[in-house]
């Protein structure tokens, strides 16, 4: 071994090696340690700060709850401080609810749905004598007894078991009706009741005492106004034929006067007295009818009526004055317009005859053309629009409203010659008016007027189109005569019916035209021919014997029928030229008259009541010119008598007539005729009452015909030749014919 080493021994060594393993094990122990307590000091680190965090957070938390709680506290004491309130304004209410109840004059009850009460105003309670029985807790079947017996309810006839029967089977209807009870006391009550929710019923009682003494007093006001309304009404018509019985004798008379060979001044005289009673007739219509518009008792009789003749009547009523005026009056009806509607005829000619009228008064030349066209709409109806134009005087733009006014006219020099009530376009606009619908006026100062207005009127269910045609060798016509108004409707007309036509003015230029190119028929119109001067017809006959001559004349006195055969009259209309165009080509119309049968040497039998004397003498005088046997009774039962001793072809029955009117003896002569099985008489009514409802009534009584006094000669003779029957149609002739016989 080298010297200076010294070498341990092998124990040391190993004691040593020992020594130095577990050294190293307790560091490496101490450094585990060591890393182990960091780690727990950060992981108690680390719970420390969240333990931190969530102290935090449970100290906000603690703070939101001491503030939510403060705040509940608050609300808690606001909730009853406010029920408290609540209750003190729910104890008012109900106390100021009670104290309304209580001073209402009507009675309020509520009852529970075992039908006792609950409560009651003292108004419900005050009608019960007793009524301190009556309190909360009794039933609704003790008050009706209490009311039956002490008395206390009208029962209206009933027995009291039906009465209280009634009572309680409202309460179990399911819809409680109200019901009216009078009180001993002289007071009506009106129950209203209604069930609640849960099965009670609320009942109020409505005193309504002073209603029905309104009612009661204006009842009686009613009845009075009736009363006087239907006095005012009789007033009319006694009035109405007060003034016509006379005004018949003058203008009937004054129209004998005018029929005799008078001079001109006697003429003269007789014609004004007969145009001043005819004056003061439309003024008297005039009236009536107004005051029967401001009444509001214009009723509408719709019946079915052919308005293509209710147009030619009127056009009749004012021919008489268009002949005196010399001018001309057309009709021009749409050929494709069906002529039958459901309408008031009455009223519609009404208001025709005023606008025609209206239109000839205020016309001094030229003419007058009705017009009528429609419009098809659903369910069968017309839209029908009627104008009647004029070549008058005219009317300023600023005075077209102010003439549809009552008692208006156009007030300024060009017409104060005219008369009149000024009524006649006012009745005529509220007519139209009433009738749903419409009035217009376009009129030029000094050119002329024209007066229309609209109505929607259903077609009648019978109403038939004219299904007959024109033969087919009648397909060009000529007009030959000057240019007018008619000329040009005519000329129209013909082309709708699918025929040409060619105008002409003069006769010459209508010969130049037959000889170079022949027309199929000739429509001649113009002015009678100057004495001396050839027939205009006999010329056309000469220059073309088979050529069929239709002659229109302007007057009715114009054609002598006899040397005329085929004779179109104005104003045109359908079904009259569509006649003649099928006779003059030697086609029968389908609707012609059968052949006259052959004359007979029995009279016609006409028996008249009238009671006043003139009138008789008037009518009797009317029928001087027509071979007839007359007898005339002066009243009802002497007509009566008179029909039962020998009954006659025919019966003019005046109304008003003493012992037996009119319409009694209608029903009595009725009455026979039914119990022998003769066939009706033909009675026509003559009458002067003129108010609205008169004719319906007289003609429900039995009459067949109406006729107005003044009666108007012309129209007493068209009735009778109609109504003559067949096998006397012969006797009915005038008188001077026979005797110009012999």
């Amino acid at each position: 071994m080298a010297q200076g080493f010294m070498i341990p021994e092998l124990p040391e060594l190993m004691e040593t090696a020992v020594f130095n393993d577990e050294l190293s094990r307790e560091r490496r122990a101490r450094l585990a340690a060591e890393r182990l307590l960091e780690q727990k000091q950060a992981e108690l680190k680390n719970a420390n700060r969240k333990l931190s965090q969530h102290a935090l957070s449970l100290s906000d938390q603690i703070v939101d709850q001491r503030k939510v709680v403060a705040e509940l506290e608050g609300q808690n004491s606001q909730v009853h401080e406010d029920l408290e309130k609540a209750n003190v304004k729910v104890t008012e209410v109900e106390r100021l609810l009670w104290d309304a109840l209580e001073s209402i004059p009507d009675g309020f009850a509520l009852f529970d749905k075992d039908l006792k009460l609950i409560a009651a105003n003292h108004p419900y309670l005050s009608v019960i004598d007793h009524a301190e029985h009556v309190g909360p807790g009794v039933s609704y079947e003790s008050i009706l007894d209490l009311c039956l017996e002490e008395g206390l309810v009208d029962l209206e006839g009933k027995d009291e078991d039906e009465w209280y029967d009634f009572m309680l089977d409202r309460w179990a209807a399911p819809n409680i009706e109200p019901v009216t009870l009078r009180f001993w006391n002289g007071m009506y009550v009106k129950l209203v009741d209604r069930r609640t929710a849960d099965g009670g019923i609320v009942s109020l009682a409505l005193n309504i005492t002073d209603t029905i003494r309104r009612e009661d007093e204006l009842r009686d006001a009613r009845d009075k106004a009736q009363a006087a309304d239907r006095a005012k009404s009789s007033f009319l018509a006694r009035m109405s034929h007060e003034l016509r019985t006379p005004m018949n004798g003058v203008v009937g008379m004054a129209e004998l006067l005018m029929a005799n060979d008078l001079d001109e001044e006697s003429t003269l005289y007789a014609s004004t007295i007969k145009g001043s009673g005819e004056a003061l007739l439309e003024i008297i219509n005039d009236v009536l009818d107004f005051s029967k518009i401001e009444a509001d008792k214009i009723e509408l009789k719709p019946v079915p009526f052919d308005l293509e003749r209710v147009v030619q009547e009127v056009a009749l009523i004012v021919e008489p004055t268009v002949q005196q005026k010399q001018i001309t009056l057309d009709v021009d009806y749409d050929q494709f317009l069906p002529t039958t509607f459901v309408g008031d005829r009455g009223r519609l000619r009404q208001i025709l005859t005023n606008l025609v009228g209206n239109a000839v008064k205020f016309t001094d030349q030229g003419h007058v053309l009705i017009r009528v066209v429609g419009l098809p709409l659903e369910n069968d109806e017309f839209q029908l629009h009627i104008t009647v134009e004029d070549t008058g005087i005219g009317i300023d733009e600023d005075m077209v409203d102010h003439i549809f006014g009552e008692f208006n006219q156009v007030e300024d020099q060009a017409n104060r010659k005219f008369e009149g009530t000024g009524l006649g376009l006012a009745i005529t606009r509220r007519l139209v008016e009433h009738m749903g619908g419409e009035v217009w006026i376009d009129s030029v100062k000094g050119e002329g007027s024209a007066f229309g207005f609209m109505l929607t009127l259903p077609l009648a269910k019978d109403s038939r189109d004219d299904e007959t045609q024109l033969p087919e060798h009648l397909q060009h016509i000529l007009l030959a005569g000057p240019k007018s108004v008619d000329q040009s409707v005519l000329a129209r007309q013909i082309r709708l019916l699918g025929r040409s036509t060619q105008s002409v003015e003069t006769l010459d230029a209508a010969l130049e035209i037959i000889e170079e190119s022949p027309p199929d028929l000739v429509i001649l119109s113009q002015p009678k021919p100057i004495d001396g001067t050839p027939d205009p017809v006999e010329t056309l006959r000469s220059a073309a014997p088979d050529l069929p001559v239709i002659l229109m004349p302007s007057s009715p006195g114009q054609a002598d029928e006899s040397n005329h055969p085929y004779i179109l009259r104005k104003p045109i209309l359908r079904h009259d030229l569509f006649s003649v165009l099928l006779t003059a080509s030697g086609k029968t119309p389908t609707n012609s008259e059968a052949p006259e049968p052959p004359e007979t040497d029995r009279t016609l039998q006409v028996l008249a009541a009238e009671d006043n004397k003139t009138n008789q003498l008037v009518f009797r005088k009317m029928l001087k010119d027509i071979e007839l046997d007359l007898k005339i009774v002066g009243n009802g039962r002497e007509a009566v008598d008179a029909f039962s001793a020998h009954r006659p072809d025919m019966i003019f029955m005046d109304i008003s007539m003493p012992e037996m009117d009119g319409m009694e003896a209608t029903n009595a002569i009725r009455a026979l005729e039914r119990k022998s099985g003769f066939e009706a008489v033909p009675i026509i009514a003559m009458t002067a009452h003129a108010v609205d409802g008169d004719e319906a009534r007289i003609r429900e009584a039995g009459v067949d015909h109406y006729l107005t006094k003044p009666l108007k000669r012309e129209a007493i003779h068209k009735l009778i030749h109609a109504l003559t029957p067949p096998d006397l149609s012969g006797t009915a002739a005038p008188r001077k014919a026979l005797s110009e016989e012999g």
